[in-house]
């Protein structure tokens, strides 16, 4: 009987710590907030670059714009724990680019990869000005 009584107590422990994990990570990963601007460096087989982008968080909602090589646009995308994705379109001298931005935040930091359809892909990291 005491074997069982105690089998159920750390049984019960080992679950109390699971949800004392869970939710000190589910709030880590909510205080993920980009809204500001932001420096990136990106390097693509077709060059390098330093774009600014200013974010607007809202939940999991993503908006800003964009400033960099290829002009100025607006953008959209989302946050999501630590992960963060956003896309544009810009007008390159009439050849319409979109731009997919995959990464992960950390604080005032993020990296990660990007699309530019039909010429390629690349790397970015960033800081938060």
């Amino acid at each position: 009987m005491r074997t069982m009584q105690r089998r159920n107590a750390a049984v019960g422990a080992i679950m109390m710590l699971v949800v004392a994990m869970s939710a000190v990570r589910g709030a880590a990963q909510a205080k993920v907030d980009v809204t500001g601007k932001w420096a990136l460096n990106v390097e693509t087989s077709a060059g390098a670059g330093q774009p600014t982008f200013t974010f607007k968080q809202d939940g999991e909602k993503l908006t800003g714009h964009y400033v960099g090589t290829f002009g100025e646009a607006d953008l959209t995308g989302t946050v999501k724990g630590a992960d963060i994705s956003f896309a544009f379109t810009v007008d390159a001298q009439g050849t319409a680019l979109k731009e997919t931005y995959t990464g992960t935040v950390d604080k005032d930091t993020m990296k990660g990869k990007l699309v530019i359809e039909g010429f390629g892909e690349g790397t970015f990291t960033g800081k938060k000005q």
